[in-house]
Order: structure tokens, then sequence, then C-alpha cells
């Protein structure tokens, strides 16, 4: 990636993971006011949700600020890994703020709490729910530029904060006008089990990132169409490929004319390398040269039990 994108790309994560940490700060001491004065359990969940934000993303603030340092000579590939596994803490303490609301709602079914004040529970809500939309916006915007699995793990928890902050707006204009007392638990129900499911989610796509998994079809597909329509190649073998905390990672051997001079392969090598890099900017490529038609040991034969010349 040249080096002025790359720059850009971990500015852009920084201001995001700061604006992140800055704005789940403020919610928490505005909902803490919330949550006390009109002693709603729907604005105690968000609550808790605020204040796994506040771990959260100073997670990722952390994590960001690591995975962003050049590579050395014990970290060859970099440190982008530290995104996924800054998302991976994330999920394990979103779950954990779920399960604690279930379990306050359980209680209070046996030991109800009355709502008062759910004008001013309204109010906090709604500011809420216009602060966290700006940011969300500006998180995906940076989520699409730099690619960063950290950055939307973040988005992605906060886009249910969306859907939590309406739905306890809801509960309170029930409770309000309809005097339902049961709503407010019923929708304090609903949001942990959200941020359970939110929590599994965002863990998979870390521990697929952790163990290597594949790039998604239509990324690989992309890279193969490229290289079979490339100058020179005849075809193509042991294609892998990962991701490196936003940075594709990618190696294949070519299969090409035998008879060509090293010179000439490493000229359509270099084609090859350059159309990936410009499909991908912040792709790192590897690839190894084969004379077609030369029967040999391939990783695609071990792994699918065929191999295609």
């Amino acid at each position: 990636m040249p080096q002025n994108l790359t720059e850009q790309n971990n500015r852009l994560k920084k201001a995001a993971a700061s604006a992140s940490v800055m704005l789940s700060g403020g919610l928490c001491l505005l909902k803490i006011f919330g949550a006390f004065y009109t002693g709603s359990l729907a604005i105690l969940s968000s609550l808790i949700d605020s204040l796994a934000d506040v771990f959260a993303s100073s997670v990722s603030f952390i994590a960001i600020r690591f995975s962003t340092r050049p590579a050395n000579k014990e970290h060859r590939y970099g440190f982008g890994r530290a995104e996924s596994i800054s998302a991976l803490v994330q999920s394990a303490f979103i779950a954990g703020s779920g399960l604690f609301v279930m379990y306050d709602g359980i209680t209070r079914l046996f030991n109800p709490t009355p709502l008062e004040k759910p004008n001013i529970g309204i109010v906090i809500m709604a500011i809420s729910l216009a602060a966290t939309v700006l940011l969300i916006v500006f998180q995906k915007y940076v989520a699409r530029k730099t690619a960063s699995p950290a950055i939307a793990a973040d988005s992605a928890h906060y886009t249910v904060d969306v859907l939590t902050n309406l739905s306890i707006i809801l509960s309170l204009i029930v409770v309000k006008f309809f005097n339902i007392s049961w709503f407010d638990i019923l929708t304090a129900f609903a949001i942990s089990a959200y941020l359970i499911y939110n929590a599994y989610k965002i863990a998979a796509e870390a521990v697929a990132a952790l163990t290597d998994k594949e790039l998604s079809e239509d990324i690989r597909q992309q890279v193969i169409d490229m290289v079979l329509n490339s100058e020179g190649v005849e075809g193509y073998h042991d294609f892998r490929s990962r991701d490196l905390g936003g940075a594709y990672f990618f190696e294949i051997h070519l299969e090409l004319d035998g008879n060509l001079t090293l010179y000439k392969t490493h000229n359509l090598t270099d084609k090859v390398e350059e159309k990936i890099k410009n499909a991908f900017p912040n792709a790192q490529v590897i690839i190894h040269q084969d004379p077609y038609g030369l029967h040999e040991s391939r990783l695609d034969y071990d792994i699918d039990g065929k191999c295609d010349l």
C-alpha cells in the first residue's frame, strides 16, 4: 500500500476509535442519571451496554494504535491481527453485559420496581439515539475505507444501540400512556438477547480471522479472474488468502510456459501482482511460478482430493 494511503487510513481509524471512546463515556454519564432517576430497567440495560461500549471502544482504541505500527524484524506481517483480538475481547464483554441485564430482569419479575418520570427517560434516550447515529455514519465510512475489523465490530455494536435506543423509547412511551410496567422488562430482555447474538457474530468473525479462514468467495473469484485473464498465464493452483487485520494476503502459484526465460516470467508475474494490488491496494501478494503441465504434489490435491491442471 502506498505510504500516504496507509497513513491516511491509520489516521481515520484512530479518529473513529477516539470518537467512539468519547461518545460512549458521555452517554454513560447521561444514562446513569436517567436510570437512577426513572428506575427503568430498559434504560439500565442501555447503561450497561454503554459501559460495555466504553470498555470495548477503549480496547479498540488500544488495538488500533498497536495494529497500525509498521512491520519489524520480529513481526514481518505487521500487527494487524491485534484488531481481531480486540473484536474477540469486545464480544466477550458484550455477551456478559447481556447476561447481566437478563439476570436483573428476572429479579425484577419477582420484585417489581415502579417506573418514574418517563418523560426524562425519553429525552435522554432521544439524545443518545441522535449521537449514536452520527457516530455510526462516521464509523461505517472509516470501516469501508480501511477494512478495519475493530472499527467494523465497534460499528456493528453501535448499530445495535440504535435499535435498543428506539425500543427503549417505545417502552417508555408504552409505560407512560398505557401503564404497562412489564413492557419495560420485556424490552430489556429483547435487548439482552440481541446483544448476546451480536456478540456471537463478532466473535465468529474474529475467530475466523485469527484462524486464517479464507477470504470470501467473491474476493477470491475476483483474484482468480484477474490471474486467468493475464498475459502468459496458462493456469494456477495452490491459491491461498487470509485477512491480516484489514490487509489482505494472497499467495498463488502461476502456471507459465516452461520455455520462457526467468526474466520473462518475472515480468509476467509482476504484471499479475500489480493487477491484484490495483484492485486491493492494501494487499500483500506472493506469487510462485511453475511450468505449465508439471505434475507435482500440490496443496489443492491434499485439501480437495483433486488437482486441476
